[in-house]
């Protein structure tokens, strides 16, 4: 079988090539780099610096901050927020932060966008993002963001707690008082309350479990380098 060559194709497929290999592996781009001078021409274009995913780099090497300097500076979703979540919610610069999240959210970056939909109903009970998911949607990217255990925990964020316990004290009740479907167990303080009720439950029953889930589960993605320096 004759071998295909991509330096046979248009140069705007072979960046847009390159761009689809920038977001799904950086050892692969890196391989694709090493190939020929006009492989590493293309991989060193804005467009490929915006595609990268930064949660896809390999955490057995150092992030260096001028890979991450490049990729924000060229708009990078994902740098945009790991920046934004680091300002709100560490660093407590919320307008900063909110403002960058919400870039990469309307850039259609799936981890910002659950969780600026999360810290507006949080901190401003706005739901006006929770229509762009449906329930099972929100299920699926809610466990990507929550299963990221790169920081310290929430602790430390006094606004962010105090928020949890007002959750805790007004809304939760409402989740077990609420007949749409038989509470399989109480629990007070979010510890298991995705199993506590069926899956047929009402939207404001599905909505306070995630949101639940979000103050149970979320942590800042401190495990970056400081977004402060890059």
């Amino acid at each position: 079988m004759k071998e295909f060559l991509i330096l046979s194709l248009p140069e705007e497929i072979q960046v847009l090539v390159v761009e689809l290999v920038a977001a799904n592996s950086f050892e692969d781009l890196y391989r694709l780099r090493a190939t020929c001078k006009s492989m590493k021409a293309i991989a060193e274009r804005p467009g490929v610096y915006a595609s990268f995913d930064m949660f896809n780099f390999p955490w057995y090497v150092h992030m260096p901050h001028l890979l991450l300097q490049s990729c924000y500076t060229n708009g990078n979703p994902s740098t945009l927020y790991i920046k934004g979540v680091q300002y709100f919610f560490t660093f407590g610069l919320q307008e900063e932060g909110l403002a960058l999240m919400k870039r990469a959210a309307d850039a259609g970056f799936e981890r910002a966008l659950y969780t600026y939909a999360m810290t507006r109903k949080i901190f401003w009970d706005d739901e006006e993002y929770f229509s762009r998911f449906t329930r099972k949607s929100v299920d699926m990217i809610g466990r990507v963001v929550r299963s990221l255990h790169r920081g310290r925990g929430m602790s430390d964020n006094v606004a962010f707690v105090t928020k949890r316990d007002e959750f805790i004290s007004s809304v939760i009740p409402l989740f077990y008082n609420c007949q749409c479907t038989p509470c399989l167990d109480r629990d007070w303080y979010l510890w298991h309350i995705e199993n506590s009720k069926g899956k047929n439950m009402c939207n404001r029953c599905f909505w306070i479990k995630e949101v639940g889930l979000f103050y149970r589960d979320f942590e800042p993605v401190i495990g970056f380098p400081d977004s402060r320096l890059w």
